[in-house]
């Protein structure tokens, strides 16, 4: 699947995002080695600690439904859903890192390109869970 053709799928999912607080929606594809799809959106709360992304959304969908291998994730959000480049928080950084590869990548779009990140440029010196095991 191309980053553009995942691209359109996280647009697709930024639909159903609930953002009454920050109007700000986004949606999130999530690519899986066996070439399946999850998709998300960030779903927001009064009590903003309850607040989820669009990215564990999907992640948490696939990971539910027995995937453990994926590819890369599109992320798009935006106000009025107009593109901006939307790349994922620190948390979500961080969760994507936990569960997958080095070559994992992360596909972001502002209004006039489509870029792709591998997650180690999001997230230089992180903390992974094989430092447990030292």
């Amino acid at each position: 699947m191309t980053d553009t053709e995942l691209m359109q799928l996280a647009k697709k999912a930024r639909g159903n995002a609930y953002a009454p607080y920050s109007k700000f929606a986004v949606g999130a594809a999530l690519l899986c080695s066996d070439m399946s799809i999850y998709m998300g959106c960030n779903i927001e709360n009064a009590s903003y600690g309850a607040t989820m992304c669009a990215e564990r959304v999907a992640l948490y969908q696939a990971i539910a439904n027995g995937k453990s291998s994926f590819v890369k994730i599109a992320v798009c959000g935006g106000v009025n859903y107009t593109d901006v480049e939307c790349p994922p928080c620190g948390i979500c950084r961080q969760v994507l890192r936990e569960f997958c590869t080095d070559d994992f990548r992360v596909v972001l779009q502002n209004v006039d390109q489509i870029i792709s990140y591998k997650i180690d440029e999001l997230l230089p010196l992180s903390f992974q869970k094989n430092m447990l095991e030292k």
